[in-house]
């Protein structure tokens, strides 16, 4: 009996063990799609063959698919967004009030019949049999005839149709540049399942979350209109437009429509635009990797357009030196959309009247083909990692191409987050993008504060540590969904330093730095930790002799230090709420931080001068 309940017992120990011993998975799909565009009514029919491989352990009885164009429709979710946010993107209102008094109405209350978007699936089959499913809002919901098992591929077939409404937000039809289709978020898209389960997430503002995997995909649209985004063009000779080889015979099709084939490796999306009046420009560079550049063909335009390609090359030779090879042979850079959007191996631009209009929307956007397209984080819920990391990288480069300098973005980028906290708009970075309070919270957070990470993240651990932190990221997690904690790790194992408390503090709530200097009695300093959020301190100690001496005092919590030509004092618990040290010579002044990299709210009590 006893030999009995010892085994049963072991059984069980093993069981849960295993159950607790799961390697990281991720979900993968194959599309293969057409799709017959008309360009006058901006209506489509499409037929989408999905594979979808349940890599989980577990089974499903549901899946999801995002149609992301029903936002576009008076009444939608995003439509009482807009009306209730006390913030709306500007883009998407219409000011019925005054200059200082605005009222904001909007736009997508107004559409009319003809100028929504939809995406409405007319049939769907599970390996061949139909099955029910359900459409709440920009979600659709499929209840499967027979559950996906742990390493079961099941193909679904559908019909669907859609309308490309007119431009509201980052799709849309007749561009503020007027470009004719911008098609972005445009078919029925699996959504994401992952070990939190699934991402079936309405579609009201913000970003995305998509499943790796391979697109085939055909657009059958009128023979007038010049086609680019993501993927690889499959066949040149008989669409033109730029892309052909020269050297070879043109066969163009005859009938109002070309068929344009695009196949894309290994991407979590899909997206393109189209134009009638596109120039097409291209660039092969030094890696290899050939540089598209789509835009109006217009006077306004071509200068600034042509002149930034260069540049975008050399944003390529930074980025991949300094994060990873972009593993791609193809990138995109179109006029379309509104403002600036990355996608999968292209991005949407607005404007380009002067070169200065663009270069730096360019090197953010390109940049994210790094930290979204290749590093794929849940954006949703971690909209710091894509636009944070983004903006932190592609202004290093900036910095680098356009000034010859490498400056670590400091106190001066801080300023916005400073008002975010002085005007009590500053929300924990674990807040859904979408439900921030407000827009500039959701702004200053992702891509400030977001920035803001890595920087001080030089300051805690190195320079050159978080340099190579950043590549061995890129290395470890491309093609993957890496998550907060998988940055930390990283960070930890290059540094030997432990960082739970700073992701913690800087990314889980929305306490703030502030260090000050309490007192100096002749050559005795008392430092005061003032704001709950704890760091290691730098400190400069002028003395009354001329001579200039630097002090670092590692947090206790870190558990390590890093490397320094400082003076290395005791580590300060975060704990006590006072630190006191001696020097050897007299004081006459002290900075706290010279560096400016530590996100101190209160800097005029860092510096202490002698009387």
């Amino acid at each position: 009996m006893k030999k009995s309940l010892l085994l049963l017992l072991f059984i069980f120990s093993i069981s849960v063990f295993a159950q607790n011993n799961t390697t990281y998975w991720q979900q993968h799909v194959n599309y293969k799609m057409e799709v017959d565009f008309d360009v006058k009514t901006f209506q489509y029919t499409g037929t989408q063959q999905l594979a979808y491989t349940n890599n989980s352990p577990d089974e499903l009885q549901h899946v999801f698919y995002h149609l992301f164009y029903n936002a576009f429709q008076p009444d939608s979710e995003m439509d009482a967004r807009l009306q209730s946010v006390p913030d709306p993107d500007e883009r998407m209102v219409t000011n019925i009030g005054t200059r200082f008094n605005p009222k904001y109405e909007s736009r997508i209350s107004k559409l009319k019949p003809n100028e929504i978007g939809y995406l409405k699936v007319l049939s769907l089959k599970e390996n061949d049999k139909t099955v029910k499913y359900i459409t709440e809002g920009t979600i659709l919901k499929v209840n499967l005839n027979k559950t996906i098992k742990p390493g079961e591929t099941v193909i679904f077939d559908m019909v669907f149709e859609g309308q490309l409404p007119v431009h509201i937000r980052r799709a849309g039809r007749n561009n503020e540049d007027n470009v004719a289709i911008s098609m972005a978020q445009w078919y029925p898209k699996m959504a994401e399942y992952d070990f939190e389960g699934w991402h079936a997430n309405p579609y009201i503002a913000r970003e995305f979350h998509g499943v790796w995997g391979d697109f085939d995909v055909t657009i059958n649209i009128d023979k007038k209109y010049t086609v680019g985004g993501t993927g690889y063009l499959q066949n040149p000779q008989e669409i033109g437009h730029g892309y052909e080889d020269p050297s070879k015979e043109l066969k163009i099709k005859k009938g109002n429509k070309l068929s344009w084939h695009f196949i894309a490796p290994n991407v979590h999306d899909f997206s393109w635009a189209a134009d009638p009046n596109y120039t097409h420009d291209v660039l092969k560079t030094e890696f290899g990797t050939e540089l598209h550049f789509l835009y109006k063909n217009d006077e306004k335009y071509k200068q600034a357009w042509t002149e930034v390609q260069p540049y975008v090359e050399k944003a390529l030779n930074y980025f991949n030196e300094n994060i990873g090879e972009y593993p791609y042979k193809q990138y995109s850079v179109i006029q379309a959309g509104d403002g600036g959007m990355e996608y999968a191996m292209c991005t949407f631009i607005t404007g380009g009247e002067t070169l200065g209009s663009i270069r730096g929307l360019i090197y953010h956007e390109f940049a994210h083909s790094w930290f979204q397209q290749i590093l794929a984080t849940n954006e949703s819920k971690h909209s710091w990692m894509d636009e944070g990391f983004t903006t932190y990288i592609s202004t290093l480069a900036s910095n680098k191409i356009m000034k010859g300098i490498e400056v670590v973005p400091n106190e001066n980028s801080y300023k916005s987050y400073f008002y975010a906290v002085n005007n009590e708009l500053d929300e924990p970075l674990t807040t859904h993008a979408d439900r921030f309070n407000t827009n500039a919270a959701f702004s200053i957070g992702s891509y400030t504060k977001g920035s803001m990470f890595l920087s001080q993240l030089n300051y805690i651990i190195g320079k050159e540590n978080v340099r190579e932190t950043i590549k061995k990221y890129y290395t470890d997690f491309k093609f993957k969904h890496p998550t907060p904690n998988d940055f930390k790790r990283v960070a930890e194992k290059v540094s030997g330093i432990q960082l739970d408390w700073y992701l913690n503090e800087w990314i889980e709530t929305n306490h703030t730095i502030d260090y000050a200097i309490a007192k100096v009695d002749a050559k005795t300093v008392t430092l005061a930790r003032v704001g709950k959020m704890p760091m290691p301190i730098d400190l400069k100690v002028n003395y009354t002799d001329g001579t200039i001496e630097e002090f670092y005092i590692p947090l206790r919590m870190m558990l390590g230090k890093k490397a320094t030509t400082a003076t290395v004092l005791n580590d300060w618990a975060w704990a006590y709420p006072t630190y006191t040290f001696s020097v050897s010579k007299e004081i006459k002044s002290i900075e706290i931080d010279p560096s400016f990299l530590m996100a101190d709210i209160e800097r005029t009590n860092n510096v202490y001068e002698l009387q």
